[in-house]
């Protein structure tokens, strides 16, 4: 079922605070908390929700280097090189992209060293990745709001 306006409005809310509590959700969508539990149930069960998870800075992580990796891929073994990449801890993100490149990565490692290591080591030495590009990340803009203050804990 395809999410209604009301959907999307929870979604948003635990996209900004996925602890917010159910008497949270309802009043910011202004809606009964039966119904809010009744439509986060399902979102969860049509698996619209899939995870609940934690924002952090990656810098205050340990994470100092930063960096998009643009792979071109043998197209024939793709399965195999997003299998291996996913066995890289470094790797944040996959996305297999049109265009230029076959394959996006953002790539975060405690600092360049450990990025060449990443990229040089692990990367290219999948057999089906042909090349790369790296993109130094200077500064992240996360476009989500911040975590307000005073936030209740999970589903109350």
């Amino acid at each position: 079922m395809e999410p209604d306006h009301i959907d999307l409005k929870i979604i948003e809310v635990l996209k900004r605070d996925a602890r917010a509590s159910m008497t949270t959700l309802a009043e910011s969508v202004f809606i009964s908390r039966a119904s809010a539990h009744a439509r986060f149930k399902r979102l969860v069960a049509e698996g619209v929700i899939s995870a609940f998870t934690v924002r952090t800075d990656p810098v205050l992580a340990g994470k100092h280097s930063s960096a998009y990796v643009t792979l071109s891929v043998d197209q024939a073994d793709w399965q195999d090189a997003r299998d291996r990449l996913l066995e890289i801890p470094e790797v944040e993100h996959i996305a297999l992209v049109g265009g230029e490149y076959d394959v996006m990565l953002l790539v975060r490692a405690r600092d360049n060293r450990d990025l060449r290591r990443v990229v040089l080591e692990r990367i290219q030495s999948i057999p089906s990745v042909r090349g790369t590009r790296t993109l130094l990340i200077f500064e992240d803009f996360p476009n989500i709001a911040p975590l307000e203050s005073g936030s209740q804990s999970a589903q109350d």
